[in-house]
């Protein structure tokens, strides 16, 4: 993963999902890194798979959004540029997200 492909946003919730995880099952912990490059390396390779959301602000326009595999109720937050796949938010799908990106 370059670390240009991820918003500052998107570094701090990987590493607060990985910090919450291990806290009951340290061996999740070991597969969520490799598991949302793997998700990474699929949207570099197809970067329309994930479902478009649509959110109020104009600057969020286009955002796609994709479950990370083997994790599916962390939801990766992107957009697809014309040279990379550029991570925006990775977040639980109980969290509101909505009110997050308003």
């Amino acid at each position: 993963m370059h670390p240009s492909q991820f918003s500052p946003e998107a570094w701090d919730d990987m590493r607060a999902i990985v910090a919450y995880i291990a806290t009951d099952n340290p061996d999740a912990t070991a597969r969520f890194v490799p598991a949302l490059e793997q998700t990474h390396a699929q949207l570099e390779a197809l970067p329309g798979m994930g479902s478009v959301r649509h959110f109020g602000r104009k600057d969020l326009q286009g955002v796609r959004i994709i479950p990370v595999t083997g994790f599916e109720h962390y939801l990766l937050f992107y957009t697809a540029l014309r040279t990379h796949v550029k991570m925006l938010r990775i977040l639980h799908a109980a969290r509101d997200f909505p009110t997050i990106f308003e």
